[in-house]
């Protein structure tokens, strides 16, 4: 199971699938919330995710792709679009240092 401590985050990427704007959104908001943080956040379909990718963040139900196109890449999965408790954990391992796994 691939793991990352969250000091050693240097970029983010959100995987989308169904371009309807909504991950665009999550991106925008991670982006203003990090930057401060030097950590870039950049908006991919789920299936052009980078090699180099270290932490995807996307809907639970692009996961198993995401994992699939990125396999050593830590895949945090949400629920919802706004507000959803998988944005703040990954805020707070990046700004505390914390470990995230898949």
């Amino acid at each position: 199971m691939p793991s990352i401590n969250g000091s050693e985050v240097t970029k983010v990427i959100i995987a989308c699938d169904a371009g309807m704007g909504s991950s665009v959104m999550v991106a925008s908001n991670l982006r203003s919330k990090l930057s401060a943080k030097g950590v870039e956040v950049v908006h991919t379909p789920v299936n052009e995710i980078p090699e180099d990718a270290k932490l995807v963040l996307c809907h639970q139900g692009l996961a198993a792709r995401a994992q699939s196109t990125a396999p050593n890449a830590v895949v945090v999965p949400f629920t919802i679009f706004i507000g959803d408790p998988a944005f703040t954990r990954v805020e707070d391992a990046i700004i505390q240092g914390q470990t995230l796994e898949s």
